[in-house]
């Protein structure tokens, strides 16, 4: 049987000397942006602003989280032109179940340059009441 190696195991393992990886791979600090955005029926012609991301950081995941069923309204997570980069529109039924996102292709990348995070809001205007809650975790080290 063979051993192999993710790329941070191969760099530890596999180099003399040892090619250390970036911090941001490897035992680096977690930090996070964490937004709480009131309903209050904001339409479908409507973005919401929930994170500024600094140039590198890495997002790990995200986590929604609500008071309230969202109905039929969907929700993007992205960045402008990119509205789907961390969540792709869908809807969010779940009530007080915090919700993991971020697709495998994007998380635990460094960004190229500072990101506005926004919600693009579809289908039906959001609740007229509740709390909604979106957390983006990162590292930037």
């Amino acid at each position: 049987m063979a051993t192999q190696y993710g790329t941070q195991m191969g760099r530890l393992r596999n180099t003399a000397p040892v090619d250390l990886p970036m911090a941001g791979d490897v035992h680096g600090r977690v930090r996070v942006f964490n937004e709480k955005v009131v309903l209050a029926s904001q339409p479908t012609s409507d973005i919401v602003e929930v994170a500024r991301l600094p140039k590198g950081a890495r997002v790990l995941y995200g986590i929604l989280d609500s008071t309230v069923s969202l109905g039929s309204s969907t929700l993007a997570i992205g960045i402008a032109g990119t509205t789907g980069k961390y969540r792709a529109a869908a809807v969010f039924a779940a009530v007080d179940t915090p919700t993991l996102f971020g697709p495998a292709g994007v998380v635990g990348e460094p960004l190229a340059s500072e990101e506005i995070v926004i919600l693009t809001i579809a289908a039906a205007a959001l609740p007229a009441s509740g709390t909604l809650r979106v957390m983006i975790f990162y590292t930037l080290d």
